[in-house]
């Protein structure tokens, strides 16, 4: 039996949820499978998988106080540095301890370890950053942090420009990369509609919390039927802040689904594991990405340019007029991109390992 561990993380809630179909598909290969990340993807990671062990991994504490993501980053580098020292010394302990065979690691740089295969899952082979300057020396830390994996997988389909554009594809970064196609755990199956709205919020705060207010306050006012999912999955909470407005703290995959699958537009952050989810049930959307970070903002722009989504920043959001916009966007029609291919490369790595 392969022993593996997966780590996601956590950067918001996409970087956990977009590995719930590589665990699950691990546990049907017959796969002994260990969990590490930290904060609320660790909560997830639980919710969903309680009978697994899991490790807490240090925290990089990411915020976004600002609109500017060199000067959010930059204050917070030395932390990060050290969160993935200390990461990748407690991924090394993990790997005697339990002698595992393999480490998927979901963009945590930290979690590989020589004496194992060590994958990285990353769409970000390119990430913009502000600067021509500042773009080319992260994309040459960025690679330098690459080399260290065996493998890189990459969410998206080969062909260009996919579904992530240029974030994804480019000149090679890596001597071993293969394309896995989307990661969803979402599926499409029949429901009656429930709700007009689904608001599914995410991402580092305070962002999170200043998007989830200026939602409500425009929702409690329109005539639409709304559910709010917080993403917060500390504790499970529940309740209506007006008779048109539900609100729940977190739901688990499966609720989830039948939530989106029960709505007829969402709205959420434009990370790209949210737009793979979009991509695997075909839904419209309204995108809102989060200020400052700029792979978000590319994947809104491009998108909307195509007419496949609504996009809104957060300082000018207009509900009524983005729900209005919706009947002239296509969203993106299920079945365009391949939700399953990661299931071949993943069985053939463990055959190799």
């Amino acid at each position: 039996m392969k022993r593996i561990l997966v780590a996601p993380l956590n950067w918001g809630l996409g970087h956990a949820t977009r590995c719930i179909p590589i665990i699950q598909e691990l546990e049907q290969a017959g796969a002994e499978v260990f969990l590490a990340s930290d904060g609320v993807a660790l909560h997830l990671l639980q919710a969903e998988f309680p009978h697994l062990p899991v490790v807490e991994l240090p925290s990089y504490r990411i915020r976004y106080e600002s609109a500017n993501m060199v000067w959010n980053i930059g204050k917070q580098l030395p932390r990060i540095i050290w969160a993935v020292r200390r990461e990748h010394a407690e991924v090394k302990r993990l790997v005697k301890q339990h002698q595992l065979h393999g480490i998927i690691s979901d963009n945590r740089y930290g979690c590989f370890c020589d004496d194992t295969n060590s994958v990285l899952l990353s769409h970000q082979l390119h990430p913009r950053i502000p600067g021509r300057l500042l773009n080319g020396l992260a994309n040459y830390v960025l690679n330098l942090a690459i080399a260290r994996f065996d493998t890189v997988w990459v969410p998206d389909i080969p062909e260009v420009p996919g579904l992530a554009g240029t974030l994804s594809h480019g000149k090679t970064v890596h001597r071993d990369v293969r394309y896995a196609g989307i990661l969803t755990r979402m599926q499409v199956y029949e429901s009656e509609p429930e709700y007009d709205v689904a608001v599914v919020l995410s991402g580092p705060e305070p962002q999170r919390s200043i998007l989830e207010q200026r939602l409500l306050e425009q929702a409690v006012f329109m005539p639409h039927k709304f559910i709010f999912v917080q993403g917060k999955t500390q504790t499970k909470k529940h309740h209506y802040a007006a008779d048109n407005v539900e609100v729940v703290s977190y739901l688990t995959s499966q609720d989830l689904n039948d939530v989106l699958m029960a709505s007829k537009v969402v709205v959420s952050r434009s990370g790209y594991s949210s737009i793979m989810d979009l991509a695997g049930l075909g839904k419209k959307a309204i995108l809102i990405p989060t200020p400052g970070q700029t792979e978000q903002e590319y994947l809104a722009d491009i998108l909307a340019g195509q007419n496949l989504f609504v996009s809104q920043k957060q300082d000018a959001l207009d509900l009524d007029t983005g729900i209005r916009q919706l009947s002239r966007t296509t969203g993106l029609r299920h079945g365009t991109y391949p939700t399953d291919s990661f299931k071949t490369l993943l069985r053939e790595w463990l055959e190799r390992i």
